[in-house]
This record gives structure tokens, sequence and C-alpha cells, in this order.
């Protein structure tokens, strides 16, 4: 959902990124993460899924999954 939510100039700039510099994407994609996912409103089984307490932090690890993802589409991305 995430990613066929995602533009493909969105999809290859994340794709593209190094892995420490995921953290730029708290904000952006991260907010969206946590607010069209509903992480803010008691989404637990996803909260859980991602081992981190806090539903600020969950975003990351959603993140993180979909950047190693789009990594493994990338002639598919581009």
């Amino acid at each position: 959902m995430v990613i066929a939510s995602l533009s493909h100039e969105d999809k290859a700039t994340i794709a593209a990124m190094a892995e420490p510099d995921l953290i730029e994407l708290h904000f952006g994609f991260g907010a969206w993460i946590r607010n069209n996912l509903g992480l803010w409103h008691g989404n637990r089984v996803l909260q859980e899924s991602t081992s981190e307490a806090d539903a600020d932090d969950a975003p990351m690890v959603i993140a993180a999954a979909v950047w190693r993802r789009l990594r493994e589409m990338v002639p598919k991305v581009h």
C-alpha cells in the first residue's frame, strides 16, 4: 500500500538514498505513514509489528522496509 501510493519519482528518490540518510524521511514520509496508517490512532497491530513502543518511531521501521523493497525493485522503479 505504501509503495503503491508513491510517485515514480519518489520511489526512485527513496531507492537511491543511502541507508543512513533515511532519517531525512522522518518528518515528511514518516508523518504520512503515521497519519495514513493509523499509528496515531491506535493501529497497535502495525505498531507492534515494528517492535517500536512509540508511534513516532514506528514509521522509520516501515520506511526502511519500503527502502529495502524499492532497492530490490530498482529495474522496475527506473
